[in-house]
């Protein structure tokens, strides 16, 4: 979530660090090239892995920020996660993990044409 309100994601269908990569790779297309930016990540292993460390050694404008276990109410994004449920998921109808994956990106999509910086 960047500071206007926008919504960078994607839904992969693992949680490994190789994915983890991928969407640092697709924050860093996305942003302007001068812009500092700060990630709140939990202590998941994937987040610390060696070759995420490698990479981010290479971006400097990357900045992890690391929240104590147990403790995801301390980021936003964590939160803005749950409304997808409560505005999208719930009491839907999903033949298909492609139909689950396209009403969330919908919801992203809708989101991010009247984006609306979450507090």
């Amino acid at each position: 979530m960047v500071l206007d309100g926008n919504v960078i994601g994607q839904c992969l269908p693992r949680h490994r660090h190789q994915e983890f990569l991928k969407f640092l790779r697709t924050i860093d297309k996305q942003t302007d090239k001068g812009v500092d930016l700060h990630l709140i990540v939990d202590n998941y292993g994937t987040h610390t892995h060696p070759e995420v460390i490698s990479w981010l050694d290479k971006h400097p404008r990357f900045h992890m920020h690391f929240t104590p276990t147990s403790s995801s109410w301390l980021n936003l994004i964590e939160s803005w996660f749950r409304e997808i449920p409560d505005e999208r998921i719930r009491r839907g109808i999903f033949t298909s993990v492609v139909s689950l994956i396209t009403a969330i990106m919908e919801y992203l999509e809708a989101n991010n044409a009247n984006p609306k910086l979450f507090v």
